[in-house]
C-alpha cells in the first residue's frame, strides 16, 4: 500500500514540474511594449520586402529580431537591405531599453537619427551605412556609452564630426566615410579605436596627432586634409624657381628676411652710386642699340621691312609669339605694352633669361591662351579634388580667363622626357577627351594646365546628389555619358596609340552638352615610378595589373566597364561594402546577384523613383558592362566594340555618331589651320 502512495505522490509531482515548465515556457517572451515598439516601426516604415511579422506569434521569433537566451527582451535587431524607406519613426525602436544591436544598413532610411534611439544603454552596434541619411551627426550620439562600434559609411551626413565623440570610451570602430562632413577633424583619443575612417568627405585641416597612425586612405579624398599620414599642408602654387647661378640671398627681399639688420651710412652711399652708374649705363647701350637699329634699318630697306613682317606673321599663324615680342618671357602684360626700343628688346632678354627655368609651356591648342606663370601665380585658386596622381586647382587669373591647375606628385622622369610625353599628349583632340593645354616643370614642382568645364564630374553628379534635394541623374544622361566615356577610350586607342590607365567616374569631366562628356587624366602613369597595386585597388582596376606604370588597353575596357556597372547600380566601387568588410568588388557583387536571378535588384533605386521606363536599354547596357570586366581580358571586347554596342542600345542617346565626333574635330583644325589664325582660348 505505501509503495502505491508513493507513486502516486511522485506521479503528482511530476504532472506539476511539467505544468509550471510550460506556463514558463508560454511566459517566457518579450514584454508588451517591445512588441508593440516593433510593431509601431514597421507599420510607420514602408518597406519592400514582407518579414512575415505577426502579433499571434513570439517576437522573438520574427525576421530579424534576436531575444536574450531567456526570450525575455529583444536585444538584436537585424534587417539589411529590405527596402526599408523613410525616415525611422521616433518612439519605436528607441523603446527596446535592452538592444545590444541595431543594423539597418542597405536600405533607403532618410532624414536623422531619432533621439532616442541614441539614449539606448544598452547599444554595443550601430550598422546604418549605405543609406540616405542626412544632416548632422547628433552630439546625442555620446550617450551611447557602451558602444563599440559605428558605422555611418554612403551616406549624406553633413556638418562637423562632434568632439563629444570622445566620451565614447568603449569604441572599437568609427566609420564616417562617404559622407559630406566639414570642418576639421577633433582630437579623438580612445584608447580601444582599431577602425576609423572619413574618407571621402569634405574635411578640411591638420589629423590630429591622436590619429596619425592610421593608413593615408582611412583620411583620402578630402580635398583640404593634410597632415601625416598625408602629405604636409603646402601653399596652392610655387613660385618661380630662381635662374642658376642665383643664390636665395639674391633674390629681393630675401636678406631681409632672413637677416634683418641696419645698414651704414657707408653701405647706403655705395648703394646709390651703384644705382646712378648703372642707370647710366643703361642709357648710354639703350642710345647705342637705338642708334645702330636706326642705321641698319636705313641700310636694309623696305625689303628687309617686309621679310621682318612676314616672319612675324608666320610665328602668329602658328600659335607662336614673334621673336622680341616679350610672350614666354615671364613678364606680365603691362609690362609687354610698355617696353619698347632697344631697351626693353634688351630687359626682355635679361628677363627671357632670368625666367626660362620656371617657363610655363604651352602644347596643342593651349597656343590659344595668353598667360604665363606670373599670371598663374597671382590667381585665385579653389581646390577641386585630389587624386592618385595629384591635386587638382580651378585658378581664375585677374584678367578672367579660368583654368585647372593640376599639382603633380611623385613624377619620376626627367624633364626631356617629361616635355615629350607632354608634347604628345597635348596633340590629343577630340571633343570627348580633354587634353593637357600647357604644363611647368622644375625640380620641385610640376604643373598641368586643363580647360575648365564647371559643370562637374560624374561622380559628383551621379552620387552627390542623393538626398540632398537636387535632381538624379536620370537614365537619359546616364546614357550618354557612357557613350561619351566610350567614344574617348575608344579615340585614346585607335587614333593614338594610348591607353589611358585612370579611367574612373571622377576623370569623367560633364559639358552643358550631355554628348560631350571629356575623360581627363588620360596617359600619366608613364611618367611616374613604377608601384605595384593589388588587384582590384581602387575598384575600377582589372585584376591581371600588378604595376600601375603598364596598364593596357584590356585593362581600360575592365575599368570602363565598371564604369558603366556604377552608372547601372548607383554604387561607388571605391565605398567600403556591407559592414566595412572591404571596398566593394562592384563586378563580383552583381554577378552574384544576377546569378540569384534578381536581376532588378542590380538597378539604382534612384532610376526606379524617377520611373525609368528604359528597363530593356538596362537590360542590355549590364549585359555590355559585363562583357567588359570578363576575368579573362581576351574576352573583353575592344573599346570601339564597346562604342557601336552602346549605339547599338539607344541610337537616340548619342545624337552624335562616333564618325561624325571625330569628323568634327579633324574638320574644326584643318579649318583654323587653312585660316592662318592661333586656334581661340577654350571656352569653359
Amino acid at each position: 500500500m505505501a509503495g502505491v502512495v508513493t507513486r502516486a505522490v511522485a506521479a503528482a509531482v511530476l504532472v506539476v514540474v511539467v505544468v509550471v515548465a510550460a506556463a514558463e515556457l508560454v511566459a517566457a517572451e518579450p514584454p508588451p511594449s517591445e512588441r508593440s515598439a516593433l510593431l509601431a516601426f514597421l507599420e510607420a516604415t514602408p518597406h519592400e520586402r514582407r518579414l512575415g511579422w505577426n502579433s499571434s506569434t513570439s517576437a522573438c521569433g520574427w525576421v530579424g529580431v534576436t531575444c536574450d537566451a531567456g526570450n525575455a527582451t529583444v536585444v538584436q535587431v537585424r534587417l539589411p537591405g529590405v527596402g526599408l524607406i523613410g525616415a525611422i519613426p521616433p518612439g519605436t525602436l528607441g523603446r527596446l531599453t535592452n538592444l545590444q544591436v541595431l543594423s539597418l544598413r542597405s536600405n533607403r532610411i532618410l532624414g536623422g537619427i531619432p533621439d532616442d534611439v541614441l539614449q539606448l544603454p544598452q547599444l554595443r552596434l550601430l550598422f546604418l551605412q549605405n543609406n540616405l541619411l542626412s544632416g548632422a551627426i547628433p552630439p546625442a550620439v555620446s550617450k551611447l556609452a557602451a558602444l563599440e562600434r559605428l558605422v555611418l559609411s554612403s551616406n549624406n551626413l553633413s556638418g562637423p564630426i562632434p568632439f563629444t565623440l570622445n566620451n565614447l570610451t568603449s569604441l572599437r570602430a568609427l566609420r564616417l566615410d562617404g559622407n559630406k562632413l566639414s570642418g576639421n577633424i577633433p582630437s579623438i583619443s580612445i584608447q580601444s579605436l582599431a577602425v576609423f575612417n572619413v574618407s571621402d568627405n569634405n574635411l578640411n585641416g591638420s589629423i590630429p596627432a591622436s590619429l596619425a597612425s592610421f593608413p593615408a586612405e582611412d583620411f583620402a579624398g578630402n580635398l583640404q586634409l593634410c597632415g601625416s599620414p598625408l602629405p604636409p599642408c603646402k601653399s596652392f602654387f610655387p613660385s618661380p624657381s630662381p635662374s642658376p647661378g642665383v643664390s636665395p640671398a639674391d633674390v629681393p627681399g630675401a636678406a631681409s628676411s632672413s637677416k634683418k639688420r641696419r645698414l651704414s651710412g657707408a653701405a647706403i652711399a655705395g648703394i646709390v652710386v651703384g644705382a646712378v652708374v648703372l642707370a647710366l649705363l643703361l642709357l648710354v647701350a639703350a642710345v647705342l642699340c637705338a642708334v645702330s637699329k636706326r642705321r641698319r634699318g636705313a641700310s636694309e630697306g623696305p625689303k628687309s621691312t617686309t621679310a621682318a613682317a612676314a616672319g612675324a606673321g608666320a610665328a602668329a599663324a602658328r600659335g607662336v609669339p614673334p621673336p622680341g615680342s616679350g610672350e614666354g618671357t615671364g613678364m606680365t602684360s603691362s609690362s609687354k605694352e610698355d617696353m619698347g626700343g632697344a631697351s626693353g628688346s634688351a630687359a626682355a632678354a635679361v628677363a627671357a633669361v632670368a625666367a626660362e627655368p620656371s617657363r610655363l609651356v604651352f602644347v596643342g591648342k593651349g597656343a590659344g591662351y595668353s598667360f604665363d606663370l606670373e599670371d598663374l601665380l597671382r590667381a585665385s585658386a579653389e581646390v577641386l579634388g585630389k587624386g592618385s596622381v595629384g591635386t587638382s586647382y580651378k585658378a581664375v587669373l585677374e584678367e578672367g580667363t579660368t583654368v585647372v591647375v593640376k599639382r603633380l606628385k611623385d613624377v619620376a622622369v626627367a624633364r626631356r622626357e617629361f616635355d615629350a610625353h607632354m608634347d604628345a599628349l597635348g596633340k590629343v583632340e577630340h571633343r570627348n577627351v580633354l587634353p593637357v593645354r600647357a604644363y611647368y616643370f622644375s625640380k620641385d614642382e610640376k604643373l598641368l594646365v586643363f580647360d575648365y568645364l564647371p559643370n562637374g564630374s560624374l561622380s559628383a553628379m551621379l552620387h552627390g546628389s542623393r538626398g540632398s534635394g537636387k535632381t538624379p541623374l536620370d537614365w537619359d544622361a546616364r546614357m550618354r555619358s557612357a557613350l561619351s566615356a566610350a567614344r574617348g577610350l575608344a579615340h585614346l586607342h585607335t587614333v593614338h596609340s594610348l591607353v589611358h590607365g585612370n579611367v574612373k567616374s571622377s576623370n569623367v569631366l560633364l559639358r552643358p552638352d550631355a554628348d560631350a562628356a571629356a575623360l581627363s587624366d588620360f596617359c600619366l602613369h608613364p611618367i611616374f615610378a613604377p608601384s605595384s597595386a593589388r588587384p582590384g585597388a581602387g575598384g575600377y582596376r582589372a585584376p591581371e595589373v600588378v604595376d600601375t606604370r603598364r596598364p593596357t588597353y584590356k585593362a581600360d575596357v575592365y575599368s570602363l566597364g565598371v564604369l558603366l556597372l556604377e552608372l547601372l547600380t548607383g554604387k561607388s566601387p571605391t565605398h567600403a561594402s556591407l559592414e566595412g568588410d572591404g571596398t566593394l568588388d562592384l563586378p563580383r557583387w552583381v554577378q552574384s546577384v544576377v546569378r540569384e536571378e534578381w536581376t532588378a535588384e542590380v538597378f539604382d533605386v534612384e532610376l526606379v523613383r524617377l520611373g525609368a521606363s528604359a528597363e530593356e536599354e538596362m537590360v542590355a547596357l549590364l549585359q555590355v558592362a559585363m562583357a567588359c570586366v570578363a576575368t579573362v581580358p581576351d574576352a573583353r571586347p575592344d573599346a570601339p566594340d564597346v562604342v557601336r554596342m552602346i549605339e547599338e542600345i539607344g541610337g537616340g542617346h548619342g545624337r552624335t555618331t562616333t564618325e561624325e565626333s571625330e569628323e568634327g574635330v579633324r574638320g574644326t583644325s584643318e579649318e583654323e589651320r587653312s585660316r592662318g589664325t592661333p586656334p581661340a582660348a577654350p571656352t569653359p
